[in-house]
């Protein structure tokens, strides 16, 4: 009856079976809802993304705004796509014009350094 209703965005049987057995357990979070998120599972934590490399990332951008990523990844020994993730996501910052500004905040009502007219 769902593969009729949603064709190949249909989970499989057996994908439905966990489902249903997960709820079934009673699989709820610290408030009593049910949990849909997945169980911490084991393995080897992001380290390369730490506070000591988000600050060293910073440092260095502030020293010249303008440094790619590519660049600072070789400067500072780390990988690429961490140097990315630390400027977008921790710094909070894209590229505009060659140079590297904050994003603009709708909540703040802050524009980006580029973007503010110096006349």
């Amino acid at each position: 009856m769902l593969k009729k209703a949603f064709g190949v965005d249909c989970l499989s049987d057996r994908q439905i079976f966990r489902w249903h057995k997960a709820f079934a357990e009673g699989r709820e979070d610290a408030e009593g809802r049910e949990d849909v998120n997945d169980k911490n599972r084991a393995g080897r934590p992001s380290t390369s993304s730490c506070d000591d490399n988000v600050k060293r990332v910073r440092d260095l951008l502030n020293t010249d705004r303008r440094l790619s990523v590519r660049l600072i990844s070789e400067t500072l020994d780390i990988t690429k796509t961490i140097v990315h993730e630390i400027v977008s996501e921790s710094l909070g910052m894209r590229k505009v014009c060659a140079k590297l500004v904050t994003k603009y905040s709708a909540a703040t009502g802050t524009l980006p350094l580029a973007a503010v007219d110096k006349t």
